[in-house]
């Protein structure tokens, strides 16, 4: 059991599915970072834990702003913020539309840390966006960078490949696959599921 969630707060953390608008097409932002557990670079969506008095929104914007230096806006409406969640599974063979609310945090027979993904836009013409700087705490290590949404499927199966890990918070990858009609195949779900 997680005892640091804040008295005010439904959940532990945010992951943030990042979409940078670029005039080549939209990139989702992800970062490398060693995880001694695992002992492995994993490659994963930006992501922090909730301060007191935040809500997933706020958190969000404040995570983005500190471990990649970009300056984000929530989007609005249903794909804003995700309900709470937990550990679940994928079916590629029910409607691609549940995808959004699949759960994707630790397996809640271990512990009981929650999450809610918030997908943010970051406009790459706010200057703040044009040379972002982390502002990293004294023990973070964290490498940004993107990819392209058309091609993600493939850097990350290259990116496993090389031998990095990467974060099955399925959520963030689904979100972000989910903007680009021409992803929502069953290759695509059954590597989400994997």
């Amino acid at each position: 059991m997680r005892p640091t969630r804040p008295s005010n707060s439904l959940i532990d953390a945010v992951g943030i599915v990042a979409i940078l608008q670029k005039p080549g097409g939209s990139e989702l932002l992800l970062q490398k970072q060693f995880r001694p557990p695992i002992d492995k670079i994993c490659v994963e969506v930006p992501a922090g834990l909730v301060d007191e008095g935040e809500d997933a929104e706020t958190c969000a914007v404040r995570e983005l702003k500190e471990e990649t230096g970009y300056v984000g806006k929530v989007i609005k409406g249903d794909l804003g913020v995700t309900p709470v969640m937990y550990n679940g599974k994928l079916d590629p063979d029910k409607d691609v539309t549940a995808i959004a609310q699949i759960c994707c945090s630790t397996d809640p027979g271990f512990c009981n840390t929650n999450l809610q993904m918030v997908h943010v836009h970051v406009d790459m013409s706010n200057p703040d966006n044009q040379n972002p700087k982390p502002e990293l705490e004294e023990n973070e290590f964290i490498e940004c960078f993107s990819i392209p949404l058309k091609t993600l499927y493939a850097e990350c199966k290259k990116l496993e490949s090389e031998g990095y890990a990467i974060v099955r918070r399925r959520s963030c990858f689904q979100r972000a696959l989910l903007t680009v009609p021409s992803f929502r195949t069953r290759e695509y779900l059954r590597w989400l599921k994997a």
